[in-house]
């Protein structure tokens, strides 16, 4: 499934400590994770699914960075809520690279079908409480995800629905080292 992405706009895309995931991604396969709004309840469930998955991620030798539409201090924020002192992120106010990549706004139906509606207060429930500002990103973008391996995709999950929970450890399993 090798999907070539333009290597300008991987070489653009500078993490918080100012490395480009291009070459950050010739040293290590990268799960890049495009986050929904740091609000978003299953943007937090995602957040704790890969918390859980650090020693995997970390035995496989895969690198983890996350791409969100915040500001970089508050995403700080959030990602220490979820014991990620110092993950590599990328900050995309703009949404340039989530289109980059294939990821649109959704529909009506992606993000407030019964599916999600379901899913999301089951959530709440259990403590992802959900919470709308600006700041925290746009609440119409669509979450995806990208194991990028010398500058090529090498496996990709695409949010068909916001409240869709992927498998992450059977997204690394094809570029573990």
């Amino acid at each position: 499934m090798n999907t070539t992405i333009n290597n300008t706009i991987l070489s653009s895309m500078m993490t918080n400590t100012g490395e480009n995931i291009n070459n950050l991604s010739q040293d290590q396969p990268l799960l890049i994770v495009f986050l929904r709004h740091f609000g978003c309840v299953f943007c937090k469930e995602a957040l704790a699914d890969l918390k859980a998955q650090k020693n995997v991620l970390k035995n496989k030798g895969v690198g983890l960075v996350f791409v969100h539409m915040a500001e970089y201090e508050v995403a700080e924020e959030y990602f220490q809520k979820f014991d990620f002192d110092n993950v590599l992120h990328v900050s995309d106010v703009e949404c340039e690279y989530y289109a980059a990549f294939g990821l649109t706004k959704g529909r009506f139906s992606q993000l407030y079908g019964l599916q999600t509606w379901i899913r999301g207060y089951e959530l709440n429930k259990d403590g992802h409480k959900l919470e709308m500002s600006k700041s925290l990103g746009d609440s119409t973008q669509m979450p995806g995800i990208f194991l990028v391996k010398n500058g090529v995709v090498k496996e990709k999950y695409i949010h068909k629905e916001a409240s869709a929970r992927p498998d992450y450890e059977k997204l690394i399993d094809c570029c573990a080292l």
